[in-house]
């Protein structure tokens, strides 16, 4: 079964120090989670301001870990200009959360 993530880009920039690497995964445990919800709150709440720094913030650590969500995370930022209602971006925000809840698991299962 695939994997929610991949290490390439976390290997490459540890130079293969697996200390480092546990370091990175565990940043991304403690900060991923709260992150996110804070996006989908802020979604929810038709806060767009707050949900483009949630969704900003996110993006290079979701690209470090090679969670290919780019495109719906530029979706999200995009929305949070245009002042249209949150229904617009819902199914984008359940897919962000449905695919990081799913490398968390991964990450938690395969580190902890």
């Amino acid at each position: 079964m695939s994997k929610g993530y991949s290490l390439d880009s976390v290997n490459e920039l540890s130079g293969g120090d697996n200390e480092f690497i546990k370091v990175l995964v565990q940043t991304f445990l403690e900060e991923i989670p709260s992150d996110l919800d804070s996006m989908t709150k802020a979604v929810n709440n038709n806060d767009p301001q707050t949900a483009y720094q949630f969704a900003h913030k996110m993006k290079p650590n979701l690209q470090l870990f090679d969670i290919d969500l780019l495109k719906e995370i530029k979706r999200i930022e995009a929305w949070s200009r245009t002042g249209k209602p949150k229904e617009e971006i819902i199914s984008v925000l359940n897919h962000i959360v449905s695919t990081v809840n799913s490398a968390i698991k991964d990450l938690q299962s395969d580190f902890q």
